[in-house]
Formats: C-alpha cells, sequence, structure tokens
C-alpha cells in the first residue's frame, strides 16, 4: 500500500511542522469523488487544526491524504528573522508579499478585493490594499453650487458675529496668573486694603447686576427730584391727575366787610401754601378764586352764592376735567399722601351712600313715595351705580355742609347749577335761608325727585372733619370730629370767626400735619434734638440744686 512505503515514512519523518494551515499545499488529481472527500477531509482538518491550537498551542504534521502524492518542499518558511522594510510603504510579510495561487487549498477564509488581487481571487497583498485605499480615497470632494460672492460673504458672516460662551474645559488650559503682576502682593495689604479689594473683586463679578442696580437708584433718583412724577401723575392714561380740579376760595369779604389784619393774611397764606403743594405732588389743577365781596345785581349782594357760578367758570376754563373739589380757605390738608383716587374714588361705591336715612340730621322723608314718579326715583338709591354720582357732599350735625365737595361734570350738573343759581329762588328765599346756598340744595333735594338720584353722601370724617370747638363743645362726635389716631384728611376750622381763634387752630393743625408726615430724616434729626434738649435741661436742674444746696449751707 502507498500508505507503508518507505518514501512515504521518510517524508513524515523529514517534514517540518505546520506553522499555519495555510502554509500546506495540497494538489489532488483524482476525479470528482476523491475532490469531495478531499474537501470534506480538509473542513475536519481545520477542525483539528483549530482545536489543537485553541488547547495547546502546538500541532503535530498531518498524515498523508491517501492517493494524493506529498512533496518536500525545498526550502520551507521560516520567521527566524524580523522583515525588513518595503519600499513604496508597509513591511514584508510572508505570505502577503509572496505572490501565490489562491485556488489552492486554504485552513482560513481570504476576502478578496477583485481586480487588484495578485493572480487571484482571494490574494491579498500591501499592494492591493494601497490600491483599493487609493480608490476609497479618490472620490471627488463634494462641492456645492453657487460658490459665489454671496456664499463667501455668508460663510464670513459668522465669523465676524462676537461669541458669548461660558467657562468651558479649555478654560483651565489657560495660561496661569502670575502672581504679583500688575497688582500689590497680599502681604502688603493693611485690613482695610483686603476689605476694599475683596468688595471690589465683588462688584466685578456681579457688575451686570450692580450696574443695573445704579441704573434703578439713578432712575428712582431722577425721577422724583425732577418734573417727571409730576408728568406721570398728571397724565391722564397714566396718573389721571389731570382729571381733577382744586377750587379754593380766596379774599373772602376783600377787606369790605370787615378788615382783613395779618391774623386773616397769615390764614390766607397758609391755607394756599397747603393747597398748592398738595395740587402739585399729585397733578392736579387748582383754581384760587377772588371771593371779594362785589354787586353783581343793582340790587342785591350775593356773597358765598358766588360758588355756583364759580364752579361754572372752573368749567369751562378747564374742559377736560371730570371733578371739581371747592374747598373753602379755612380748610388744611392734614394727610398730602393721600391722593383723592386712592382716597376716594377708585373704590366710589364703597367710600359714599346714596341712602340719606345712614344719617339724617335734617329728618328729610326719603325715598319719596309718590305714584307717578318713576322707580329710580322712588328707590333709597337710585340705580345703584356710581358712575351715576354727579355731586358728592358730606353732612355735619346741621344738615348738608358745603365747606368741601365734589361736583362731576355732566349735563345734570348743568341743570341742577341754573336752577341752584336761579334769581327768582333766590329773591324768595333768601331771608329764610340762613346758609344762603347750603339752604338752597337743601330745599332741591327735598322738592326735586329729579336731585336724589344722582346725588350721594360722604361721611364727614372722610373730607370735612371739623375741630372739637365746631358742632359741639365737647368734640367728642366719632362721626364729626378730627380723630389724630385715624389720620383724617383734612380738617375745617367752620364758624372759627364766631368766637374761636382762626389763626391759632389752622397753626396747631399745620404743625401737627408736619410732625405726623414727617421723613424718616426729619425724625431722626428731632429725636437727636429732643435728646440734646433733655440732656440740658437735666443738666441745668442738676446745676441749680447744686447752687441752691451751696447757698443753703452758707446760710
Amino acid at each position: 500500500m502507498i500508505a507503508d512505503s518507505p518514501l512515504l515514512n521518510l517524508a513524515s519523518s523529514t517534514a517540518p511542522p505546520a506553522t499555519s494551515a495555510s502554509h500546506r499545499r495540497r494538489r489532488s488529481t483524482g476525479d470528482a469523488s476523491s475532490l469531495v472527500g478531499f474537501q470534506e477531509e480538509d473542513s475536519s482538518n481545520r477542525d483539528g487544526f483549530g482545536a489543537s491550537s485553541a488547547r495547546g498551542g502546538s500541532s503535530q504534521p498531518l498524515p498523508a491524504i491517501p492517493g494524493t502524492p506529498y512533496e518536500i518542499p525545498a526550502s520551507p518558511m521560516s520567521l527566524s528573522r524580523s522583515p525588513s522594510p518595503h519600499k513604496g510603504g508597509g513591511w514584508s510579510s510572508p505570505g502577503l508579499t509572496t505572490p501565490h495561487n489562491g485556488s489552492s487549498g486554504r485552513t482560513s477564509p481570504m476576502r478578496s478585493y477583485g481586480q487588484y488581487s495578485n493572480g487571484g481571487a482571494n490574494n491579498v497583498t500591501w499592494a492591493s490594499a494601497q490600491a483599493k485605499s487609493a480608490e476609497i480615497k479618490g472620490y471627488p470632494a463634494l462641492e456645492p453650487k453657487y460658490q459665489g460672492w454671496f456664499a463667501r460673504s455668508f460663510r464670513r458672516l459668522p465669523k465676524s458675529l462676537p461669541h458669548f460662551s461660558p467657562k468651558r474645559m479649555d478654560d483651565r488650559y489657560a495660561e496661569k496668573e502670575k502672581l504679583g503682576r500688575g497688582r500689590w502682593p497680599p502681604g502688603n495689604k493693611s485690613g482695610l486694603g483686603t476689605i476694599a479689594s475683596r468688595i471690589w473683586r465683588t462688584i466685578w463679578r456681579m457688575r451686570l447686576r450692580f450696574m443695573f442696580l445704579v441704573g434703578c437708584i439713578i432712575f428712582a433718583i431722577s425721577f422724583y427730584l425732577t418734573p417727571l412724577y409730576r408728568v406721570y401723575r398728571r397724565t391722564s392714561w397714566l396718573g389721571g391727575g389731570s382729571k381733577f380740579v382744586v377750587i379754593l376760595a380766596a379774599n373772602q369779604g376783600g377787606g369790605v366787610m370787615e378788615w382783613k389784619g395779618a391774623r386773616e393774611w397769615a390764614i390766607e397764606r397758609d391755607s394756599v401754601r397747603n393747597k398748592k403743594k398738595y395740587v402739585k405732588n399729585w397733578g392736579y389743577e387748582l383754581e384760587i378764586v377772588d371771593m371779594s365781596t362785589k354787586k353783581r345785581y343793582a340790587h342785591e349782594w350775593r356773597e358765598s352764592w358766588e360758588k355756583v357760578d364759580t364752579i361754572r367758570n372752573a368749567m369751562r376754563k378747564y374742559p377736560h376735567a371730570e371733578w371739581f373739589w371747592w374747598l373753602d380757605l379755612n380748610t388744611f390738608i392734614m394727610e398730602p399722601s393721600y391722593s383723592l383716587q386712592s382716597h376716594i374714588f377708585n373704590d366710589l361705591a364703597s367710600n359714599t351712600y346714596r341712602d340719606i336715612n345712614e344719617y339724617n340730621p335734617l329728618g328729610i322723608e326719603h325715598p319719596l313715595q309718590t305714584p307717578y314718579l318713576d322707580p329710580e326715583s322712588r328707590s333709597t338709591v337710585g340705580d345703584g351705580k356710581p358712575e351715576s354720582i354727579n355731586l358728592i357732599v358730606p353732612q355735619d350735625c346741621g344738615g348738608f355742609n358745603l365747606g368741601s365737595f365734589f361736583v362731576r361734570r355732566s349735563s345734570w350738573t348743568d341743570r341742577l347749577l341754573d336752577i341752584w343759581w336761579d334769581p327768582v329762588a333766590y329773591e324768595q328765599k333768601h331771608m329764610e335761608w340762613e346758609h344762603k346756598e347750603q339752604d338752597a340744595l337743601e330745599y332741591l333735594y327735598k322738592n326735586q325727585p329729579w336731585v336724589r338720584p344722582h346725588m350721594a353722601f360722604i361721611p364727614q370724617r372722610k373730607v370735612n372733619s371739623f375741630p372739637p370747638g365746631a358742632c359741639g363743645d365737647n368734640g367728642d362726635d366719632p362721626k364729626i370730629h378730627y380723630r389724630e389716631s385715624d389720620r383724617d384728611f383734612l380738617v375745617n376750622m367752620a364758624g372759627c370767626e364766631w368766637g374761636r381763634d382762626c389763626w391759632g387752630e389752622m397753626y396747631n393743625y399745620r404743625q401737627l400735619s408736619n410732625r405726623l408726615n414727617r421723613s424718616r430724616w426729619e425724625k431722626l434729626k428731632d429725636w437727636i434734638g429732643d435728646g440734646v434738649k433733655a440732656l440740658k435741661e437735666g443738666r441745668k436742674k442738676t446745676t441749680e440744686g447744686t447752687t441752691g444746696g451751696d447757698e443753703k449751707k452758707k446760710d
């Protein structure tokens, strides 16, 4: 048998051990059946090679396949020396640089590079790999169209924009700070210098917030130290101050009915200054009316009836105003920090009342029960809407009081003023009406049903508080008299010319208002002044006591 021949035994004994399955070359000259058997055995040999390599890393020479000639290689492949560099890139490696026939049997699969294979479909060499790489890299780059001036300008645009980026991790690779460069060494600073530097560093780190805070402070100072806030409060669609006109009666009598001395001029000066300061603060209009007594008609003196005519003149002078506030000269605004809007008109429904039965010193019957009247005229509150209120009047212990009242511009008001000023009514009743125009308004309210639905009343202390001497000697009526603890808005020294000191009352309430409305700085100065004064008085008493004791000892 061929397997037992000496030639085969010699070949088996002299053949070097195979380093890998790819180094063995097997050829078959048999038929197709032999080729199939060879492929199956070759597959089993590959499995055996992998298993033996996995187990011990060493392999035994495979026995020759029966029926296949075995050739002894002339110079077996050796890896005893390192490969040398190869020209053109890469290193020489056995099996890659050596061309061989890829159609022969192989124990491992092989990747093909097609036309770049050297002699076969499965040969891989450095040259073929380089050619394949060059082919991949040789594709033309993507070149967009329209590479004109607009495209170049559009690409350059982002480069010219500023970049705002927070601190990143790359910042840690910045140049280290060199201490002592451009600043004082830390060791040479005093305690104040260290504090100042820390404050400065804090401000610098928070410079944006600090700049915003400084801007707000500057705006607030400029807003209140310049006429800007007055413009804001005066504007009809912002503060709404232009909708209100304060009418102040001055120069009452004009020196005709009675002599005006220093006290009368001082009262007028303080009252006018008080109203000017108030309207300037809130952006209102001030109309100072000369109420000097003069003969309007050949047969009458209509002193104080001129209120009606004065209000109509003010309405013509200020066509855009809505509310007109009449004030007598003997009034003083105690709380200038109260605006008319916040104090009354922002919530007119709750600050006024329509039903006179809530406080009815005159005992007027309300509502009217006449059957032919409409439901609104027979109602105690009219239509109940604050928009229908056109006249606001306070009541004291004697009835209506017109020392401080409000009139609204409307067609109803024009009608009321026409009838109120009618000389016929004055001629018929002026001998009976002690309080003149005030009694005339009470008469209209009682006898004219159309007046009640558009007239409202306001609590006396809301706009017209009395001092203790008015409306009774006790001055303890909580509905009428001024209360310092409640910070009433206005004081009316009504009737002070009848047995009371008008100037003394005006001066006392002016001083009280200044004390109640002091700023924090003024309160601090007064507190320091009072402390110094008390200290001086204590020392003076101590000195007087010591001097008196010494004199007694001498005696």
